[in-house]
Parts: C-alpha cells; structure tokens; sequence
C-alpha cells in the first residue's frame, strides 16, 4: 500500500473582502499573482457573488450579521483559532474593521481601501452630510434601475450606469436592496474613532486620489485612529482596486510581506 505525507499548507492566510455589487472575484488578479505566497480565503459577503441574500433579517440587518456569515465562510478553511491577515475594499473594509474588533487576536494585519464606514464620521461632517443624502436618493428612486443608477454614477462618474451593457445595468439593480442594507448596516454600526484605537496591529488605508469626498474623508480619519496605520493615496477613484489593480495590488502585496510602503 502506498502512503504520502502530506505537509500542512505553510502560506500565510489572508482574508478577502469585496466591496458592494461586487463578488470575490474582483481579488483573482491579486490572488493569481501571489498564491505560491499566501493562502488566499476570498469571501462572497452575504447577497452577493453565490451568498444568500440575508431573507428574514432585513429588519435589524447588522455588520454583526456580515460578520457572523463571512466567519461561517472562513472556518473551514483555517484551523481553530488560526491567524490571518485581513483585506477588505469599501463595503468589504467596512466589513473587515468589524472583524477585526470581534476577533483582535486572530488578525495579524489589516489592510483596507476606502472602507464605508461612515459611522465613523459625526452627523455634522460635510462627507457624512454627502453619502446620507445619497443614500436618500437611492431610497427615493421609484425603480430599481434608478437606485441603481445613482449609487453607480457616485462611485463612478455621472452617465457611468447607462453606459453599460443591459445585463450589467439588469444584475446592478437586481442587487440594489441588499445595497440599502449594506448602508443601514454601516450607518448604524456603534462603533467610533476612538474605538478604532484597539484595531493594534499593523495596518494600511488606501485611497484614491479621485475618489468622493465621503470615503476620502473616512480613510483620513480612520488612518490616524489606528495606532499603527499607515495612509496611501493611489491612483483612480473608489473602484481603484479593480480599475487600477496594476497600482494596488503591488501595494498589498508589500504590505503583506512587510515592506516599506510607498505611494504610487
């Protein structure tokens, strides 16, 4: 009979985040690039990618709740009580800050770019005054394409939604409710500034040079609230780690291995 030994798998492992209307494949670059290095755990967060939408919870949904599902994703795959490194974009770092939090001892580094958390913010900062006006905008559009439109033309640019392919336009509205409760998520998050100063370990806050004042402001604020965190600003807009994932990616991976940092 023939036996083989099988190594336990060495690679660092590092969690990944994806931001709203998206799905985990927007990390298969990132992912494709460094796997002889790190141990990729990509997660479609609930409502997107082949997640199920969060039916019956709507009422009261909660990052606690996006927490609690992306936990459910990971745990097959690490080890009990196993560490690892945390990447999350927009919805997805807003995502990760929560993770963090809830499990401080298990993370060994976070890296987010421009992560929604704009219950960071105080109910008089202009860019909080700016994404509540938004998400009122999407709430009061009377159709799904509508909604949709408006929360792809702020991420993007003005006549970026009907720029696109029917089937695009048709797969954005079709997720436009669980955007709604990915903002009731956010803006109802407890969390503050100051809660931000357990997130220790070390971190990096991306931005894009071209990016909406609301999530510039976020990462500004957030990159000094954490004690050992570090601010670049990239090329791009909030989209940059998919539209110019040739400049971020590098940067995440240099985190990652402990590199110096360098704006692009």
């Amino acid at each position: 009979m023939t036996t083989f030994n099988t190594q336990p798998d060495s690679r660092p492992a590092v969690v990944l985040l994806h931001s709203s209307m998206s799905s985990k494949g927007q990390w298969s670059e990132l992912m494709a690039q460094h796997e002889s290095s790190y141990r990729f755990i990509a997660v479609d967060l609930l409502g997107y990618g082949k997640s199920p939408f969060p039916a019956g919870a709507e009422a009261h949904f909660s990052l606690a709740h996006e927490v609690d599902a992306v936990n459910a994703a990971i745990a097959g795959k690490l080890a009990p009580d196993e560490p690892f490194h945390l990447i999350g974009h927009s919805y997805g770092g807003a995502t990760a800050l929560r993770m963090a939090r809830q499990l401080r001892a298990r993370v060994l580094s976070l890296a987010v770019f421009e992560p929604v958390a704009f219950h960071l913010l105080s109910e008089d900062d202009a860019a909080r005054i700016e994404i509540e006006n938004v998400v009122a905008d999407i709430h009061s559009a009377t159709s799904a394409y509508g909604a949709a439109r408006t929360f792809i033309d702020y991420w993007n640019r003005a006549g970026a939604f009907d720029a696109l392919a029917e089937a695009q336009q048709q797969r954005f509205a079709a997720q436009i409710a669980k955007v709604k409760l990915d903002f009731q998520a956010l803006l109802g998050e407890a969390a503050t500034l100051a809660d931000m100063a357990a997130l220790d370990m070390p971190a990096l806050v991306l931005s894009g040079e071209r990016s909406p004042q609301s999530t510039r402001r976020v990462a500004e604020c957030l990159a000094a609230a954490l004690p050992n965190g570090v601010a670049v600003q990239t090329k791009g807009g909030h989209m940059a780690p998919i539209t110019h994932a040739a400049v971020v990616n590098p940067l995440l991976a240099g985190f990652l291995a402990g590199a110096e940092i360098a704006s692009a």
